[in-house]
């Protein structure tokens, strides 16, 4: 069932200036819960909510994108690099490619048996591969790892294969690394930091090592720094409705930086979010 907004609370949509820290709000609602923005080629913002997609324009309102026959979606969304097509994650758990201005609808994912879902986090720099994080039974256990697949369809590749949770799979804008959140690297539960892994596999690289718990790792288009979504200490998951969830970046040098800190958490910034010259980001916050 898509979230919706409790009593006497709102979803605002900003951007914020990477340089300066100023936020400006973009559009709110006190009907419609929506979540995880992307940028779209022509400076729009595309949103998600009760299962639909919406784009919207500074000092406009939604205006819904015809999925084509698409199941009820998620908040995990990506726009393909030249700006003409967007990539879903269904409810149904299978992803699928929409055109950007609406129509018919095609299924990339393939079925992989009973209970396997996709989520989709990225798109390669050029356009033509996935990276989707699969989630399937092992036993008693729910496994989730970093995959990918081509955008027109074809084989998976599985690129980790570990039992702790990895999620938010994104590309460098180079397209040489998937980088990620995962707990592999705590015995606390719900422990996360941010990796990467080359995009054929290989020795994964931890990049941050704090107390906090670190989600949803966006590299800006210019590779100089990386967004991510900062949750407080002990945090299980990726809930919503969190206080003092942070909105860092993790610079080439190392340098984290701090944006700012809102109430928020699941559907904030899951999906790629930058402005294509690297100057800005979009989030979404849910102030009570």
């Amino acid at each position: 069932m898509p979230r919706t907004l409790r009593d006497g609370q709102r979803a605002e949509l900003y951007v914020v200036d990477v340089t300066t820290g100023d936020s400006r709000l973009v559009f709110a609602s006190s009907t419609l819960l929506f979540e995880a923005p992307n940028w779209a080629g022509d400076g729009s913002l595309i949103v998600n909510g009760d299962g639909r997609l919406f784009k919207t324009t500074v000092g406009g309102g939604l205006r819904e994108i015809d999925l084509g026959g698409v199941p009820a979606i998620n908040n995990d969304h990506v726009v393909s690099p030249d700006g003409t097509t967007v990539y879903v994650s269904a409810d149904d758990g299978h992803l699928y490619a929409v055109p950007l201005a609406g129509g018919s609808s095609r299924r990339v994912s393939n079925d992989r048996g009973p209970g396997f879902h996709h989520f989709l986090h990225g798109v390669s720099p050029d356009g033509s591969t996935l990276a989707y994080i699969g989630l399937e039974q092992r036993g008693d256990k729910r496994i989730t790892n970093v995959w990918t697949i081509p955008a027109a369809g074809g084989d998976d590749v599985q690129v980790t294969n570990d039992e702790h949770a990895d999620d938010g799979s994104e590309y460098s804008p180079d397209g040489k690394w998937i980088y990620f959140n995962s707990e592999r690297a705590s015995t606390e539960p719900g422990h996360a930091q941010l990796f990467r892994i080359a995009v054929n596999g290989g020795t994964v690289e931890q990049l941050t090592y704090d107390e906090r718990v670190n989600w949803f790792p966006h590299p800006a288009p210019d590779g100089s720094t990386i967004a991510y979504v900062s949750f407080p200490p002990g945090t299980l998951g990726h809930p919503a409705d969190v206080d003092d969830v942070r909105l860092r970046l993790l610079d080439a040098d190392g340098r984290i930086r701090e944006i700012t800190s809102l109430f928020g958490g699941q559907g904030t910034m899951n999906v790629p979010s930058w402005s294509p010259d690297s100057k800005r980001f979009a989030y979404v916050t849910y102030p009570l």
